[in-house]
């Protein structure tokens, strides 16, 4: 039987409201999982908001992995689970060829499950499940629930299973836009351009039965939480550590410190060397106004874009580009660059910079098309972004109150556990 504790004595130091009063340590919080795909754009919304929330070191992190390599790379529309069972076949056939064809047995790479180990095919997703389903149900007398944190299409399945299965133990948080499976979690957090993504008069243009997967039919209700970018680990005190640790590099350079943060084309956002080229003739010209300038490439970054820029610029003694090495000066940049330009394709860079209040310029708009162009033309209206033109002044200085979508999302969870009688102590 759980102990009562009862109020302190007068003049008695504070200790907190006991645990008679709060609802007892079944209604309170204190530690997260985090559901991730193995990319780190997704997985970095996750772990901001669990940040946010005041459980950065106090989470857990669970990866879904595809099978990767070969015919892999062209089944990623596939559910998770069965994508995991097809690759199995496959190698299973390909291994038994193998011996009809040499006579030997080649040896396969075990699959991976999404900790790291090795499994077979009665062991997809629902190993993972049932071990956080146990977890929680174990230990919630003691810990009370725990908080399910998830992010990326891969993560949909487990996530909603946790919140079918052990609805009474935990609390779902499903980051992204998981379409038609809205009221399989108890909170979703995705941005406006995602739920959104086409205009009202695209919508219509959109066949009747693919609206769904497309668009949602109905506004949101309160468990769904629209922001205007994506999530992100930076916040002030992050940019104040990272102005602390970057001092010495950062410090002496000439001002104002230009950022230049270089993406990659997706399918949505389509360019190469012309952009670059773009890119560099508007650097040039903006060269006067700039004490020193940062260039740094995304994983995504081609070869041939780069190599254009690091002809331009490899060898400008106000230029430093980034070879990629670590220590990654990425929170340097966000802290100590007085200006940025970055390319249009990642949400997540534009929504990192964009909560720092300094000015931000974007290149490439224009090649992109869909929910991206809903995401720019957000950002442009509420003054948060401007066109990269090759005409500015880096030396003029413009501000507007920071995107703290981060920040608000925490406070919509907090609102959401309340009504729950759930609270949170990190």
């Amino acid at each position: 039987m759980k102990p009562i504790r009862l109020p302190e004595p007068p003049g008695s130091p504070p200790r907190g409201m006991p645990d008679i009063f709060e609802g007892g340590v079944y209604g309170v919080i204190r530690r997260a999982v985090i559901i991730g795909n193995g990319f780190s754009a997704s997985e970095n919304q996750s772990v901001g908001l669990v940040r946010a929330l005041g459980f950065s070191e106090k989470h857990t992190l669970y990866r879904v992995t595809r099978p990767r390599g070969g015919v892999n790379e062209w089944l990623h529309w596939l559910p998770v689970s069965f994508h995991k069972k097809l690759d199995y076949i496959i190698r299973q056939i390909y291994g038994y060829s193998q011996i009809l064809l040499t006579g030997r047995v080649k040896k396969l790479a075990p699959l991976h499950t999404e900790n790291g180990g090795s499994v077979g095919l009665s062991s997809v997703l629902e190993a993972d499940v049932q071990k956080i389903i146990t977890m929680a149900r174990e230990t919630f007398e003691k810990d009370g629930p725990l908080l399910v944190v998830a992010s990326g299409r891969d993560t949909i399945s487990i996530a909603s299973s946790l919140k079918r299965l052990a609805s009474e133990n935990v609390f779902v948080v499903q980051i992204q836009h998981p379409r038609s499976h809205l009221n399989r979690f108890d909170m979703v957090i995705t941005p406006h351009h995602d739920y959104y993504p086409l205009t009202p008069r695209a919508q219509e243009q959109v066949p009747r039965f693919l609206r769904k997967w497309v668009t949602p039919c109905e506004p949101p209700d309160r468990h769904v939480v629209l922001t205007v970018g994506a999530l992100h680990q930076v916040d002030s005190a992050a940019l104040r550590t990272a102005a602390i640790s970057w001092h010495e590099e950062f410090s002496p350079l000439p001002k104002p410190l230009l950022v230049v943060n270089i993406g990659g084309p997706t399918s949505r956002c389509r360019y190469g060397a012309d952009l670059a080229k773009q890119l560099t003739a508007s650097l040039h010209n903006v060269l006067a106004s700039c004490g020193s300038i940062r260039i740094s490439f995304s994983r995504r970054t081609p070869e041939k874009v780069s190599n254009i820029v690091l002809k331009e610029f490899g060898n400008h003694p106000k230029v430093y580009i980034w070879d990629g090495e670590e220590p990654n000066p990425h929170m340097g940049h966000l802290a100590w660059a007085d200006t940025f330009v970055i390319t249009a394709d990642s949400v997540s860079m534009l929504s990192e910079a964009c909560s720092t209040g300094k000015p931000v310029y974007v290149i490439g708009a224009e090649r992109c098309t869909w929910k991206f162009v809903e995401f720019h033309n957000s950002l442009m209206e509420r003054g948060l972004v401007r066109p990269f033109t090759g005409l500015e002044d880096m030396s003029e200085i413009w501000s507007y109150p920071p995107l703290n979508d981060t920040a608000e999302a925490a406070n919509r969870v907090h609102e959401a556990l309340a009504e729950r009688g759930w609270r949170l102590r990190p």
